[in-house]
């Protein structure tokens, strides 16, 4: 099925560059508080960048420094995690895969709690491989270790997210949002058999192309729910954006799952066929009082489902509410998709549908194919063994360098995928390096980050 969005700007017919404007700069010299124990630069010495130059240019006042390969064209994105350009890859040796969009990561090491979502980010998209979620071409390579503090992540360049459609004027088809859905679905598919639960789903999060083509992103609040190196069937239900966000974690059930995710994926059903949020909770409690209002109070089997006393009282204590007719909300929806949305917002978790089941239902019918819907084994537990040890801001620095090698020195990912399969630790370097929390030492973010 041929997809296409006709008003899309194609960000590549605005590749202007001004070379004469562009500088060539060395790197400054470090200031005391970042310098290194000499064990730890020796260590790392031969990974050194040995370009002499890198260019840099500024973007919305953030400084970009990148290889010299890549032309920067224009900023496409900005948030709380730093600044996305696009840009062009000189060397690439096919046209569509020059064009690439680096994101430079900021604030990644002012707190614990960032630079470990950042490392279990890197580590989560280098191991995903699909073609519906967006992977990493590559981390650029800083000039040193010690001179180490920006990140830069190289992917594949989309053109815009599905919130930017949903909010345009662009018409969309039945068969637009049975193709977003369905390659949403294929990718979440993919991730679950990974054992990685999303937890972020949102329309910003689903990048777009103008033929169509659907690529998940941003797992910095994703999770392997497998890895045995946290509390067991403890994690935290302040994740997903509101509006998004499943009722159960609202609800405070720590022992969540893949469900979640499924939720997610309803509200932007709900939101691609009215064209605008579902659920637009103005807080925490207005959240689960839309949901309710729409999907009427939990049953009493639900309610002891609920870990916590104070909010089975809570909704013991509510006014008893009927689901209303999702007929009667979405009066020009196909009744199959309404079909499809009731089981993916059930309000039981235990008896929401699953992704493989949202595949094979009838509202996906033309589109869903299992011989084309490719699975994964789970993540290897030992590539997150770092979860394990109370390592300092700058083990974790260190580990994020070392993520960022293997994208660029054979000999050392030979030797780290070499650990894993002999079930060594691939992180015994940093654990124990001079780098290491003092007995008695802490530091702000040593509290668990569920």
């Amino acid at each position: 099925m041929s997809k296409s969005l006709n008003n899309l700007d194609n960000v590549k017919s605005k590749a202007v560059v001004d070379k004469q404007k562009e500088k060539k700069i060395n790197l400054p010299n470090l200031s005391p508080l970042n310098r290194l124990p000499f064990s730890v630069i020796s260590h790392y010495a031969k990974y050194r960048n040995t370009k002499l130059n890198l260019q840099k240019k500024l973007i919305t006042n953030t400084t970009f420094e990148v290889d010299e390969k890549y032309d920067i064209i224009d900023i496409i994105g900005q948030g709380a995690y730093g600044v996305v350009v696009a840009a062009k890859d000189k060397t690439a040796s096919k046209k569509e895969k020059s064009y690439v969009a680096i994101k430079k990561i900021e604030k990644a090491f002012e707190h614990k709690i960032f630079t470990k979502r950042t490392l279990r980010e890197l580590k989560i998209m280098r191991l995903l491989r699909h073609e519906n979620v967006l992977g990493i071409r590559t981390l650029l390579l800083p000039k040193s270790r010690e001179e180490f503090e920006n990140i830069y992540c190289c992917s594949p360049l989309m053109e815009t997210d599905l919130a930017s459609i949903i909010k345009s004027p662009q018409p969309l088809t039945e068969e637009h949002t049975q193709f977003f859905l369905y390659q949403i679905l294929r990718g979440l598919k993919y991730v679950h058999s990974a054992g990685i639960i999303h937890r972020d789903l949102k329309p910003r999060n689903l990048l777009v192309n103008s033929n169509c083509d659907l690529k998940i992103c941003d797992f910095g609040l994703s999770r392997p729910t497998h890895c045995n190196n946290e509390q067991p069937g403890k994690m935290t239900d302040y994740v997903a954006t509101r509006w998004y966000r499943a009722p159960e974690l609202i609800l405070e059930v720590g022992d969540y799952g893949p469900s979640v995710d499924v939720w997610s994926v309803g509200c932007i059903l709900a939101e691609l066929l009215r064209r605008k949020p579902f659920l637009p909770g103005s807080d925490t409690r207005n959240q689960i009082e839309l949901t309710f209002e729409v999907f009427g109070t939990p049953n009493e089997d639900l309610i002891t489902a609920i870990p916590k006393p104070r909010l089975r009282r809570y909704l013991r204590s509510l006014p008893p509410k009927k689901p209303r007719s999702l007929e009667i909300l979405f009066p020009k929806a196909n009744p199959v998709a309404l079909d499809l949305l009731k089981k993916m917002m059930d309000l039981d978790f235990r008896k929401r549908i699953t992704i493989d089941e949202a595949l094979k239902h009838p509202y996906l019918k033309d589109l869903h194919y299992p011989e084309d819907e490719p699975v994964r084994d789970l993540v290897p537990n030992i590539e997150f063994d770092f979860e394990k040890y109370n390592l300092s801001l700058q083990q974790l620095k260190d580990l994020v360098y070392e993520e960022i090698l293997l994208y660029h020195f054979e000999d050392f990912r030979k030797e780290y995928f070499k650990r894993i399969q002999t079930g060594d630790n691939p992180f015994r370097d940093v654990i124990h390096n001079a780098n290491a929390l003092k007995p008695g030492q802490k530091e702000a973010g040593d509290e668990e980050d569920f």
